[in-house]
C-alpha cells in the first residue's frame, strides 16, 4: 500500500483544510533536591538514583521534548508546613529552606538541562509545581503555554506528594499528562498506591 491509498498516511489527507496541529511535550522534573535524597532532611529512598536516571533520560530523549523545566521547594516561612512534631501528612520536618544546601538540586541532576526552574512554597505548603514562579515571575502553566506546550511528562520526587500534586494540576490545566514511574520514587507503598489511584481517576497516564 502506498501513500495514495493508505488512509493513515499524511499524503492521503485532503489537499484542502488545515493540517493537524503539532503537539509539543515538555518534561517537568519535580523537586529533585538534596533534602529529598539520601542523607537529606526529608529523604526519599531511591531519590539519588532518580536524580541520575532523570539526567540520563533528558540526555537520551532530548529530541522528544520541546522544553525541560524543573520545580523546587524553596521555603522561607511556610507556617504549619514545618513542625517539630510533624504528622508527615500536612506537616514535616524543616527542609528545603531557601538558599540552603538542602534546597539545591541533587548533584546527580544536571540542572543546566532545564530551560527554567519554578520555585514554590515560599510562604505555604507548595506541593504542586504549578504553584511556583519562574525567574521572570510567570507560573508554570503560563510558561508552558507560551512555549506552545500541550502535553507534559512528570518525573521526580516524591510520587505520593509533589509529583502527584504537580501531575494533578497539569491535568486540571488541560495538559495531556503522563507520569513516568521509573523516574519517580515514593515515600511509602501505601501512600504511593493511593496517589496512583488519584492520578488514574484524573485521567493521568501512568507509564512503566
Amino acid at each position: 500500500m502506498d501513500a495514495t491509498t493508505d488512509p493513515t498516511s499524511p499524503a492521503a489527507a485532503p489537499a484542502t483544510g488545515a493540517a493537524p496541529a503539532a503537539r509539543a511535550r515538555a518534561l517537568v522534573v519535580v523537586d529533585v533536591q538534596v533534602d529529598f535524597c539520601e542523607g537529606g532532611a526529608l529523604a526519599v529512598e531511591g531519590g539519588s538514583a532518580v536524580a541520575a536516571a532523570v539526567t540520563r533520560h533528558v540526555r537520551e530523549h532530548a529530541d522528544d521534548y520541546a522544553a525541560v523545566v524543573a520545580t523546587q521547594d524553596w521555603h522561607v516561612d511556610p507556617g504549619a508546613h514545618f513542625s517539630d512534631r510533624p504528622d508527615f501528612v500536612r506537616s514535616w520536618p524543616v527542609h528545603c529552606v531557601a538558599g540552603t544546601e538542602g534546597a539545591r538540586a541533587h548533584p546527580a541532576l544536571d540542572l543546566s538541562l532545564a530551560q527554567e526552574v519554578f520555585r514554590k512554597g515560599r510562604y505555604d505548603d507548595g506541593y504542586s509545581g504549578f504553584e511556583g514562579e519562574g525567574s521572570d515571575g510567570r507560573d508554570l502553566a503560563t510558561w508552558l503555554r507560551s512555549h506552545a506546550v500541550t502535553e507534559v511528562d512528570v518525573v521526580g520526587l516524591a510520587t505520593d506528594h509533589c509529583v502527584r500534586a504537580t501531575a494533578l494540576s497539569a491535568a486540571a490545566e488541560g495538559f495531556g499528562t503522563r507520569v513516568l514511574l521509573p523516574l519517580t520514587a515514593g515515600v511509602s507503598p501505601a501512600t504511593t498506591d493511593a496517589a496512583l489511584a488519584d492520578l488514574r481517576a484524573a485521567g493521568v497516564e501512568l507509564v512503566g
